[in-house]
């Protein structure tokens, strides 16, 4: 038995979200039937390496993305197979759709139609922008969607072409998004009877993962408006390649400028911000590369690791495999087509994933099988009031990003989440804001908008876990909670005192998840990193930025990437949990969410010996280009897939429509094809506004968008009109934008459920209601600094010297 032996999964989709989602299902065990039209999903023919796939076979990246499923052949356009189709509807627990929703309505089967073929299924639609809205049908890419977000404009050099995330990153940050709603809402439907129809819009997660937050920036501090930059350090250049290096906090800073001895870097108050060293880049890139172009990788690695500041080796495709740690922990396998592929992001104490088998030719399969539908797994308990987890209690000890997304995760869902955070030491992204202001620098760390939203829902005690007293109230939380999240380095959690065997004996009833940035095994085990380390060490970066510059950082996504997968783990151990009657040992390394995104360039590696890089904006599969568009460094993005969107394209800008589209070669050979189109459409393009341009491509079906700034990215029509931001009033920051889960449940988007808490809000509350405290325990807690509501070392207004 698996997780989800027994669950039904109906796939109608292809390219790489929607297939993503469903492998994660079949990953814990689901039966997955993939729907494909006669000609198969395209991506069965495209390697993004250029290799050409042989007659009768597959591409490797899509037998990764598919294994294990069955492959069943139905043109929705005839009328015997809508009707098949309406048969194996009828036997799903759950249908995931990935038709554009003028396509959905055309075939009748849009969420409404399939809900109607089976009132007990869960419908899940993944699209650009949701089943609804203005932009419902507006065409769109991974490309266009990473312009819309603000996420393109940031990335690059001031008055230079802004450059995208290689690859299909937006894919996997919207499947990891949905995949916690989409499995717990699965579970839940199969204890009450009652399905639901979820509507995922790509673009929605994405404005989570590809850029922090900006609309609450814009609202706490408009004037702020970070211009286009690369993160110093970053990607440096070793005596034999590349070294990674994170410095997003003064102190870490502080030291990678003693690392390569220039410490006057540090004490330079124009170079503490990102913005200020970009500024000054020559400047500063001198001093840091004359001395980490004296050692080798892993000098450099090593020296790092001894200041504590995150660091790694840049991956590719050709070594990330072979990297000590990821061969000592076996995170890379061999799947049944014999190329190596990174295993599931989560690993289980004691429940096991299914074995990888092969994926399926096109065709080969003819429905579900015969057994198991009463046997699909389940969580009792849901109350639609509330939400599918409704009863369940997490106790959140992590800090920064992932772990508060993930628990973010639950909370939306129905749980109720406990935050402990310490004012002694205060969760670091607390600090991260980079805002200052009148306003703002007396409580600088409740103005932190990626803290806001990554947290908004929860309560919150402050504990200073230092203290032996400290750590006994978390143990006594530690037996309420059902689950326990962590993120710390294992040396940190472990030195405490904490860990699995003595949280069973705390409570054995309690899951415990966690999620250190290498797992808590192997030779890396206690470096520290980052989102932007793993995009680093896992290829990410590799595949972003100029051929011949450095790798540019996709900047956060794999926070998102990696919570999304570890609250989709808690899913899956709370409906073990109810079906064994067992909690346990759940581990989601940082790393190894970012491994499942950049899998594309070790499969590619091992399956044809090509290393996949960067290509600019370019694309493996058609015309892609940001060209220059009227006004000051303003940029239009566009991504041309098929031959009817280049004959749109061809028609409007002058281009020779005589072009041989299907016959050009894009990942092997269409340099000169695509310079001469570029040359044309940048004619076109430099003489219209990118937001004008944009309009004019869309509406000829042609994917477009102008490069947004980060600031001026929440204010899209299509956002307004689905509602994504829920507002709160925080008593520091007043009213406060915060956005919602990427997922419409029924037509809506499930609440937050409140705004971000103050530094230790809900203390006493916790103390007395959960913990059992009395008043007088608690006030003398205060007086021992064991709590408090202010940070330790930090001058509090009205305070005298002995009481500060």
């Amino acid at each position: 038995m698996h997780p989800l032996t027994g669950l039904r999964v109906l796939e109608l989709g292809s390219g790489t979200a929607l297939p993503y989602l469903a492998k994660l299902l079949v990953d814990a065990g689901a039966e997955v039937v993939k729907v494909e039209s006669p000609m198969g999903d395209r991506y069965r023919r495209s390697t993004s390496s250029g290799h050409q796939v042989p007659a009768g076979e597959d591409g490797a990246w899509f037998r990764f993305l598919n294994a294990g499923k069955s492959s069943m052949v139905l043109d929705l356009e005839q009328p015997a197979d809508h009707d098949r189709l309406v048969g194996l509807v009828a036997d799903a627990h759950l249908v995931l759709d990935d038709h554009r929703p003028v396509d959905a309505h055309r075939l009748n089967i849009a969420p409404g139609d399939l809900r109607a073929m089976n009132a007990g299924a869960v419908v899940a639609t993944l699209t650009p922008f949701g089943a609804d809205g203005p932009w419902a049908d507006r065409p769109a890419t991974d490309f266009t969607l990473q312009a819309l977000t603000g996420s393109t404009d940031a990335r690059g050099t001031p008055g230079e072409e802004p450059y995208a995330v290689g690859g299909e990153l937006g894919a996997f940050v919207a499947a990891s998004m949905a995949a916690p709603t989409v499995v717990v809402m699965a579970l839940a439907a199969r204890a009450t009877g009652v399905g639901a129809v979820l509507d995922i819009s790509q673009f929605e997660a994405m404005m989570h993962g590809f850029q922090v937050y900006r609309r609450t920036y814009d609202e706490f501090a408009p004037e702020y408006r970070p211009g286009r930059q690369i993160e110093i350090p970053s990607v440096e250049p070793a005596l034999d390649g590349q070294a990674g290096f994170t410095a997003v906090t003064g102190q870490q800073w502080s030291d990678f400028c003693a690392m390569v001895g220039a410490p006057e870097l540090a004490e330079d108050e124009g170079l503490v911000s990102f913005d200020g060293r970009m500024a000054r880049r020559d400047e500063v890139w001198a001093k840091i590369r004359s001395f980490t172009r004296t050692k080798t990788v892993d000098e450099l690695v090593e020296l790092a690791t001894a200041f504590r500041i995150p660091t790694g080796p840049v991956g590719t495709g050709d070594k990330i495999a072979d990297f000590d740690h990821f061969v000592e922990r076996g995170v890379y396998v061999e799947s049944a087509h014999g190329f190596r592929q990174p295993r599931p992001a989560y690993q289980f104490g004691e429940s096991t994933l299914a074995p990888f088998r092969p994926a399926p030719a096109l065709g080969s399969g003819d429905g579900f099988e015969a057994s198991g539908f009463d046997a699909a797994p389940s969580l009792a308990g849901a109350d639609p009031a509330v939400g599918p987890l409704a009863g369940v209690k997490i106790l959140d000890l992590s800090a920064f990003l992932a772990g508060p997304v993930c628990t973010n995760h639950l909370r939306v869902l129905g749980a109720e989440v406990i935050k402990v955070e310490s004012h002694i030491r205060l969760d670091g992204m607390r600090w991260a804001s980079g805002l200052s202001g009148p306003d703002i620098s007396p409580r600088l760390w409740e103005w932190s908008p990626a803290y806001h939203g990554a947290n908004a829902g929860k309560s919150v005690i402050n504990l200073d876990l230092g203290t032996e007293r400290g750590r006994t109230i978390v143990e006594q939380l530690m037996g309420w909670a059902d689950v326990v999240v962590e993120n710390f380095s294992p040396r940190v959690f472990e030195n405490w005192g904490f860990g699995w065997e003595h949280l069973q004996a705390l409570n054995p009833n309690a899951i415990l998840v966690r999620m250190p940035a290498y797992g808590t095994t192997g030779p890396w085990r206690d470096r520290v990193g980052f989102a932007m380390t793993m995009e680093q060490v896992s290829g990410l970066a590799n595949r972003t930025g100029h051929p011949d510059h450095d790798p540019l950082l996709p900047k956060g996504a794999v926070d998102f990437i990696s919570g999304s997968h570890a609250a989709f783990a808690i899913g899956l151990a709370l409906a073990e949990r109810e079906r064994t009657g067992r909690a346990q040992l759940v581990e989601v390394p940082l790393i190894e969410g970012a491994l499942q995104a950049s899998a594309e360039q070790a499969i590619e590696w091992s399956a044809y010996g090509t290393v996949v890089s960067r290509i600019g904006n370019r694309s493996t599969t058609g015309y892609q280009s940001c060209v220059p568009a009227a006004g000051d460094d303003e940029w239009l993005a566009i991504s041309v897939e098929t031959d009817r969107q280049w004959q749109a394209l061809a028609a409007l800008v002058g281009a020779d429509t005589g072009l041989d589209w299907a016959g050009i070669d894009w990942a092997g050979g269409g340099d000169a094809v695509w310079r001469v189109i570029d040359a044309v459409v940048t004619t076109w393009s430099s003489n219209l506004p990118a937001r004008q341009g944009a309009a004019v491509l869309t509406k000829l079906g042609v994917p477009a968008a102008a490069c947004l700034h980060y600031n001026d990215s929440g204010y899209a029509s299509q956002l307004e009109w689905r509602e994504f931001y829920e507002w709160h009033e925080h008593p520091i920051t007043g009213w406060t934008p915060y956005q919602r889960m990427p997922v419409w449940v029924d037509g809506a988007h499930r609440p937050l459920g409140g705004r971000a808490p103050t530094l230790g809000e809900h203390t006493d509350e916790i103390l007395r209601d959960v913990v059992g405290l009395s008043g007088a325990a608690i006030e003398q807690l205060w007086a021992d600094g064991v709590t408090g509501d202010w940070p330790a070392g930090f001058p509090k207004p009205g305070a005298t010297e002995e009481n500060s």
